[in-house]
């Protein structure tokens, strides 16, 4: 049993080799345990070492299946909770739900506020996520919330491994990029684009097609979609 450090990090399915990265990193091991589930789709739950007046630190992003992956986060964070944790952080990498972060039409839900209050009524202490689709989301909380930016690395991921970055143009694929598209051209030294998109016909659930292309890229490298928004 591992008694010589007060963190002690976890892990659901979401991604257990980021976990396990971090774990390396830090040079803790990880806290065994299972999420699985029974026939009927509920999930089990079994921590397999004490937790109590601890540190724990839960890694489990909401990216792929969002649903199955925030439920074992909250259940792993009740375990925590009622195994006598000293503090719980969740670190949500891909903060599910985090698009409905406003009513923008009628009846709609505001699903990110009712995430943030599921998380603190498991017993979340503290939130680590990367890069929210609104920063304003962690207004929604009662507990701190600290919003990462992936954009440093990028930046050096860009001028390190993708060649003639120099002469790339860096493209969002809507308006609602076009901030953080501006923010990396400028931090790079080079173009930007902007494609506009229209929806094909009236009905709210209508597909977009992509319209107007705002910017030159002839002969350029085109980097389009990650400028950072993973929530």
């Amino acid at each position: 049993m591992y008694h010589n450090n007060s963190i002690r990090i976890l892990t659901g399915n979401s991604h257990p080799e980021l976990a396990q990265a971090v774990a390396d990193r830090l040079n803790v091991p990880l806290v065994p345990c299972t999420v699985k589930k029974f026939s009927n789709g509920e999930i089990d739950v079994k921590i397999f070492e004490s937790v109590r007046d601890e540190d724990v630190f839960i890694i489990q992003s909401g990216c792929a299946d969002a649903n199955d992956n925030l439920m074992e986060l909250l259940i792993l964070i009740s375990a925590c909770k009622t195994a006598s944790a000293r503090r719980i952080t969740a670190v949500i990498p891909c903060f599910p739900y985090a698009r409905m972060d406003k009513k923008d039409k009628s009846r709609a839900p505001i699903t990110a506020k009712l995430v943030a209050n599921m998380l603190v009524v498991a017993g979340c202490d503290h939130v680590i996520t990367m890069d929210l689709h609104a920063s304003q989301i962690q207004g929604f909380f009662d507990i701190p919330v600290d919003n990462l930016f992936s954009e440093p690395l990028m930046l050096s991921y860009i001028k390190r491994y993708i060649e003639g970055w120099k002469d790339a143009i860096i493209v969002s694929p809507d308006a609602g990029g076009a901030k953080r598209t501006t923010a990396v051209a400028d931090k790079l030294g080079v173009e930007f684009a902007l494609i506009n998109r229209k929806r094909d016909g009236r009905k709210e659930d209508a597909p977009e097609k992509m319209e107007i292309l705002v910017g030159d890229v002839k002969d350029k490298v085109c980097r389009c979609g990650f400028v950072p928004d993973v929530g």
